[in-house]
């Protein structure tokens, strides 16, 4: 069974917004959770977390316009992504951090003119 189901990504056009959001099983509970991304021919990279409690860290590249929530009544993770820009495209993927389980299909994001 798919424990991490990611959703929300798209085709934008630079400086455009999307919202990932991230539906997690019940068997994931409450942990620390985190996005992470993949452009093709480079390394999977964190790209922000939050803590059970609500506290977000950020990559570098993406501070100032990315934005991690939780809502953890309905276990879901959310990603607001602002400004978008062309080096943000990649597959976009959710769970626990650290790593915990195993990897999604992942949603799609395309930035592009």
């Amino acid at each position: 069974q798919v424990q991490l189901v990611e959703s929300g990504g798209g085709v934008v056009q630079p400086g455009g917004s999307l919202r990932l959001s991230c539906a997690a099983a019940r068997s994931v509970r409450r942990n620390a959770r985190g996005w992470y991304r993949q452009a093709p021919g480079k390394e999977r990279e964190l790209v922000a977390g939050i803590t059970s409690g609500g506290t977000t860290t950020y990559g570098d590249s993406v501070k100032g316009r990315f934005t991690i929530s939780r809502d953890n009544a309905k276990n879901t993770v959310y990603l607001q992504m602002n400004s978008l820009k062309p080096e943000d495209t990649a597959a976009y993927y959710c769970n626990t951090r650290p790593v915990r389980f195993s990897w999604g299909q992942g949603t799609q994001v395309t930035v592009s003119s």
